[in-house]
């Protein structure tokens, strides 16, 4: 059983928030960030993120190969944004700079030979895409073990590293469409509940890629009712990946910051395989689709910003980061008022 934030220090940050020179809860949700922070760190006040790491899990998803339409970008798009975050110039490259995180992209899954990255991609690639999931298993039972094994070592290669925070972050043109599915089966509802339209599809497409979720769906059957096999039959080699990633760093006892959707499903199915790991993570803000707000929702997890962002990338986490930064400094180095008037 993971051994889960410290609900003492918890209890500690909270009475000094309620000591400092404010207006009694006047720092809303940065209060409550402060009081994770610190019960993570097993001190309070906590010292702000100062070794973040980011991790971004690449792979395609052959939901895109069938023409089915779920995504208004085509999957060749996936290599070439592995090509922009090796160059430092994807938006989550500019966020990471900006905010002083180490930043890394990994080939999971890809349909296309990135070779001449060799070295700068990490060497744990499953497949050349996963399986379209209405039609077969994204992963077999072995590929499956393989993704959640090499996301488990990436996430203790960061932990080694030093790393106070991580960022988990995704590249993958129609991965929307298995986080949805993955989210559906975990927690029990229909596919006209959990889709959206990811990278901006018109009503079209969202009516075709809900009768893709619906159709995985029914095909998986029972088999969702096991976390593993729910990988298998409706996942991707990245997202069983970010699944082992997010265990690793809760049995390591390190915070992690999250994105959107494909993070956030992954924490689904990662809290249903391990009970405790959501306790270890912090939702930096609300996406626009609906799977990820349903989850957060049934985590009891209430996101920092609501911006409207669906990039990805890992964005949206590190949009939130100065503000997790900002809430532990504020913990720290602001006044009581008892200091004040004696």
């Amino acid at each position: 059983m993971l051994t889960p934030p410290s609900e003492q220090v918890r209890q500690q940050a909270y009475e000094r928030l309620a000591a400092l020179a404010k207006p009694t809860g006047a720092l809303g949700r940065l209060e409550d960030a402060a009081a994770w922070l610190a019960a993570c760190q097993g001190v309070s006040p906590p010292r702000p993120p100062s070794a973040v790491r980011a991790v971004v899990l690449a792979g395609d998803h052959g939901v895109t190969a069938v023409g089915d339409g779920v995504s208004a970008y085509p999957r060749e798009v996936t290599a070439a944004m592995v090509r922009a975050f090796v160059a430092g110039v994807a938006g989550a490259n500019v966020l990471a700079r900006q905010h002083q995180v180490a930043l890394r992209v990994v080939d999971l899954a890809v349909d296309a030979d990135l070779g001449d990255l060799a070295g700068q991609l990490g060497d744990v690639k499953v497949r050349r895409s996963s399986g379209a999931i209405d039609r077969t298993d994204a992963l077999t039972a072995a590929e499956t073990a393989t993704a959640l094994a090499a996301g488990a070592e990436l996430a203790a290669e960061e932990v080694a590293a030093g790393a106070d925070l991580l960022v988990l972050g995704d590249m993958g043109i129609g991965n929307t469409t298995p986080a949805a599915a993955l989210v559906a089966a975990t927690f029990g509802v229909d596919a006209a509940q959990v889709v959206g339209r990811g990278t901006g599809v018109d009503d079209v497409r969202l009516a075709a890629k809900t009768e893709v979720v619906a159709r995985a769906l029914r095909r998986a059957g029972d088999r969702v009712t096991d976390p593993v096999q729910r990988l298998a039959a409706l996942g991707s080699a990245d997202l069983a990946a970010g699944v082992g990633f997010l265990r690793a760093a809760a049995r390591a006892g390190v915070p992690v910051l999250l994105d959107g959707i494909v993070p956030v499903a992954e924490l689904a199915v990662a809290e249903d395989l391990e009970p405790g790991v959501a306790a270890w993570c912090l939702a930096g803000h609300r996406s626009t689709e609906p799977a990820q707000r349903l989850a957060l929702d049934r985590l009891g997890l209430e996101p920092l910003l609501d911006l409207g962002l669906r990039l990805g990338e890992g964005t949206g986490a590190l949009t939130a980061l100065p503000l997790l930064r900002s809430a532990a400094l504020l913990l720290g180095e602001m006044a009581l008022l008892s200091d004040l008037v004696p």
